[in-house]
């Protein structure tokens, strides 16, 4: 079997035996956020492609092709894989904090700290990401360097609310990768930011 992803987030559920004669049966259900990719089930007698959500097939052996695609809806899938999907990790959530200046969060930004520590909590996170940005404003080097102190003072920040330092992961873009993309030696708030994913 092989996949083709229209974007990053795709579910597959797969391996399901039933009945007397084991049988597999594979489903395609949406990413949370609707999106659906596709995926080809293929054995030695041939090859189906799934690619609308719920759809689903199922294969006896290897010398039996897959079955004709078809839709189970929603709520067949989601009880059939029901124990699958109940053990599935929570989805990471995404957290972006603004800065006025230097390594000083804006107020709105410092007021996000508390649903990022819920989060963490929520998905006992072992793996916390924080990076830091820059605008375009400034040498490279001075941004590497300021992007670098404002990772490390969230980081900072998470540790005195009660995270554990070895979760957290912190590095840098400088003025590359900014959110708005700018001319060189502009000044955009909105680029002036830490990113925190919680996984």
């Amino acid at each position: 079997m092989h996949t083709t992803l229209r974007l990053t987030l795709l579910f597959i559920l797969m391996t399901l035996s039933f009945g007397c004669a084991k049988r597999t049966l594979v489903a395609l259900a949406p990413d949370p956020d609707g999106k659906v990719g596709s995926v080809y089930v293929t054995n030695d007698a041939g090859e189906v492609a799934l690619d609308a959500p719920y759809q689903a097939t199922s294969i006896g052996g290897t010398r039996e092709r897959p079955t004709k695609p078809e839709s189970l809806g929603r709520e067949k899938v989601t009880g059939i894989f029901a124990e699958a999907l109940s053990i599935q990790p929570k989805r990471p959530r995404h957290f972006l904090l603004y800065f006025d200046k230097d390594i000083s969060l804006t107020s709105e930004s410092a007021k996000l700290l508390p649903s990022i520590i819920t989060a963490i909590q929520e998905r006992n996170s072992a793996d916390i990401s924080v990076v830091g940005h820059t605008d375009t404003v400034g040498s490279r080097e001075y941004n590497t360097e300021l992007s670098n102190r404002r990772a490390a003072a969230v980081k900072d920040q998470l540790v005195g609310l009660g995270v554990a330092a070895q979760t957290i992961r912190t590095t840098s873009h400088g003025k590359e990768n900014p959110l708005i993309p700018t001319a060189d030696n502009v000044s955009e708030p909105r680029n002036r930011r830490v990113e925190v994913d919680v996984r």
